[in-house]
């Protein structure tokens, strides 16, 4: 049995240039972090006693026998790209729900990658994880989604992500000190605004828009770099809540669909209340919302939201990782048998 982690992730500025619609002109630039709430992908080769060949555990049981008759579409498309022999079952948990903006579906596909390939015997590095897991969301299963989510799930930490304009991309981990990162956690506050969302479909409509909006972009750009520069620095926090509000109103800028009227109230009670800035975090329309609160405003931006739930975390630094690996007795005998009793 294998079993990976891979964490959720934060992105704090650039979101819009990872789509290729902008960086295969232009360039572009995130910086994001992973957290320390992870999706759960344990993968085994499934016992022959049993009537079926896959059993897939998600938010529904599937017992199947053949690959085609998987609905859960990234895991049928990854079992078929790592090209896997033999009947599986597949296990799914997360800490925090899909759909919510902290780039779920990618770490689903680079944890599910992962697994199945160490399952068959092959190490894998995160570079190639993060590739792979691009090319089953963009090409495979034709989604409307940028890059940066599948790498910084596959690398973790707080990183600069430069992508080039033929799609290759550099991770540049920033250099910060252990005092100067728990500073910038205790600023931070992650809201559940209780509402998700398929990205994919709120995606689709900003890539379309992003070729009509290159000021915006552009700007979006130079605020990954001025974020980072502050980070590394000895300046106040607080200026980076800032930026991130400048983000966010430049990131509604794309396209009304970004917030709604429940956002906006949250936003503007969180701001009175003693918080810089902020931004929704993902495509928009719902999901999570990012805070930069001053640790001595904390307690009154809490009670400006007490309505809504607030998810403790930190930056992490493993990115996708195996937490159990250990030699399955049925890698053999399993395809074999089912294939004879058939």
């Amino acid at each position: 049995m294998i079993i990976t982690s891979t964490p959720f992730r934060i992105s704090f500025f650039g979101g819009g240039t990872d789509y290729p619609v902008w960086f295969r002109d232009h360039g572009g630039a995130v910086l994001s972090a992973s957290i320390n709430r992870y999706c759960y992908l344990s993968v085994r080769f499934y016992p022959p006693f049993f009537d079926n060949a896959y059993r897939i555990v998600w938010s529904k049981t599937e017992l199947v026998n053949e690959i085609e008759e998987i609905q859960h579409p990234v895991v049928r498309e990854a079992i078929r790209f790592i090209g896997i022999k033999g009947g599986l079952e597949i296990h799914h948990d997360g800490d925090l729900p899909a759909r919510t903006g902290i780039g779920s579906s990618s770490a689903f596909a680079v944890g599910i990658l992962h697994a199945l390939r160490i399952l068959k015997g092959n190490q894998v590095s995160k570079e190639r994880l993060a590739k792979d897991a691009i090319h089953l969301e963009q090409e495979m299963l034709k989604e409307h989604v940028g890059i940066q989510d599948q790498i910084i799930t596959a690398y973790g930490g707080l990183n600069l992500i430069e992508f080039d304009c033929n799609g290759a991309f550099t991770v540049r981990p920033l250099p910060i000190s252990s005092l100067r990162k728990k500073t910038f956690e205790d600023h931070l506050m992650l809201v559940y605004t209780g509402i998700s969302r398929t990205a994919s479909h709120l995606a689709k409509e900003q890539i379309a828009l992003i070729p009509t909006k290159p000021a915006v972009l552009h700007r979006m750009r130079e605020l990954v770099n001025e974020a980072a520069d502050l980070l590394v620095s000895e300046r106040d926090i607080s200026e980076f809540g800032h930026l991130l509000h400048e983000g966010w109103e430049l990131k509604r800028n794309i396209t009304n669909r970004i917030s709604t009227p429940l956002i906006d109230n949250l936003y503007t009670s969180a701001r009175a209340a003693g918080a810089i800035g902020g931004k929704l975090l993902g495509a928009g329309g719902g999901g999570f919302m990012l805070l930069l609160v001053p640790p001595e405003k904390r307690q009154s931006v809490l009670d400006a939201v007490k309505n809504f739930l607030i998810v403790p975390f930190e930056i992490e630094s493993q990115g996708s990782h195996v937490v159990l690996y250990e030699p399955d007795r049925y890698s053999q005998l399993a395809h074999v048998t089912r294939r004879f009793t058939r």
